[in-house]
């Protein structure tokens, strides 16, 4: 059984920083490209930012110059530093990520979801 577990959100001003962290577990043989995407209340989940297993990265214009996406292979996790946040940036965001796992074959897995609020 694989899982992937989000942490690190919360409530920040407008400005601020927020590091989110997701970390997989499980029978896991492997892991490829790492990401995360949000939902804002009313509109469709988007992409956000991904980071293959060789590190290179991929950001949504919206998130370009403020969020930095890194990941820790050894830990399976994958990071999020967002800063200069904006209330814009308010939604839930999830992390997912491709692995290869006990049944044989590669999935793509998604995590419960964390919330992040940007209010003054």
């Amino acid at each position: 059984q694989v899982q992937l577990v989000e942490s690190g959100g919360g409530l920040v001003q407008p400005g601020g920083s927020l590091r989110l962290s997701c970390g997989a577990s499980g029978s896991i043989f492997s892991i490829g490209t790492m990401g995360w995407s949000r939902q804002a209340p009313g509109k469709q989940r988007e992409f956000v930012a991904k980071i293959t297993s060789g590190g290179r990265t991929n950001y949504a214009d919206s998130v370009k110059g403020r969020f930095t996406i890194s990941r820790d292979n050894a830990k399976k996790t994958v990071i999020l530093q967002m800063n200069s946040l904006k209330p814009e940036d308010t939604a839930v965001y999830y992390c997912n990520a491709d692995i290869f796992g006990a049944s044989g074959r590669w999935g793509d897995y998604w995590g419960q979801g964390t919330q992040v609020t940007v209010s003054s």
